[in-house]
């Protein structure tokens, strides 16, 4: 995967910034959508599914729940896209997890069994994008919010590459009305973006970086620690 300190990311940023500047508003939506597809396939592509998968389920679901006026239908509409999201998250984030401590319950009881674990890593932002998506089902739900017109831009909405891996988790009414409307570049705006990029650019590889070896002897608790040390 890119990290976003690094020389690959670097460029595939400036690729995407060149292509924002000279297509127009529907293309720029396409274009950040292949982007965004491309930057989470850099790390495992078979993982691109999950994301579209998530994305089909809730703006389905959205689209019907906006369709019915009846309560009941509107409740089972939004059930199918909570159990259908937190099944996919539950299974990757937490099946070791199960299969481990149901080994050692049989093992306790005197049955002896073969470890079964799925070895697969789970899938990185699995977290983000899965409760992002389901924020917005729920804002549907809620009437907060009009369904996505198009799947697209939906499907960008949910992918936004700079804080697909890594959050924050951003609310539908916020960022989804962004995506759909024009947005022109202005030199205010370019100024304080940069501003923002070069300020987390520092407080990674200069603050987090350098910080990591003393906080990682905590996390780890490889060796005994006094509580100041700790603190």
């Amino acid at each position: 995967i890119m990290i976003f300190n690094s020389l690959s990311f670097f460029v595939f940023l400036a690729i995407v910034l060149v292509l924002y500047v000279v297509l127009p508003h529907r293309a720029q939506n396409r274009m950040l959508l292949i982007a965004s597809y491309f930057f989470y396939g850099c790390w495992d592509y078979r993982f691109l599914s999950l994301i579209a998968l998530t994305t089909t389920i809730d703006y389905l679901v959205s689209h019907g729940i906006a369709a019915t006026p009846d309560p009941r239908r509107r409740k089972h509409l939004l059930l199918i896209s909570l159990v259908a999201n937190l099944s996919i998250l539950g299974f990757f984030k937490y099946f070791n997890f199960f299969a481990d401590s149901a080994q050692a319950l049989l093992a306790a009881l005197g049955f002896h069994v073969q470890p079964w674990q799925l070895r697969i890593v789970l899938p990185v932002g699995i977290s983000f994008y899965t409760f992002q998506s389901l924020s917005y089902t729920v804002d549907v739900y809620r009437g907060d919010l009009k369904p996505a017109r198009s799947l697209f831009d939906f499907a960008l909405y949910i992918s936004f590459f700079p804080q697909l891996v890594a959050g924050p988790i951003e609310r539908a009414t916020n960022l989804l009305p962004q995506v759909e409307q024009p947005r022109v570049m202005t030199h205010e705006r370019t100024r304080e973006a940069s501003w923002l990029i070069l300020w987390g650019l520092f407080k990674k590889v200069v603050i987090a970086d350098n910080l990591a070896p003393i906080t990682d002897a905590v996390f780890t608790g490889q060796t005994p620690l006094t509580a100041p040390y700790v603190l």
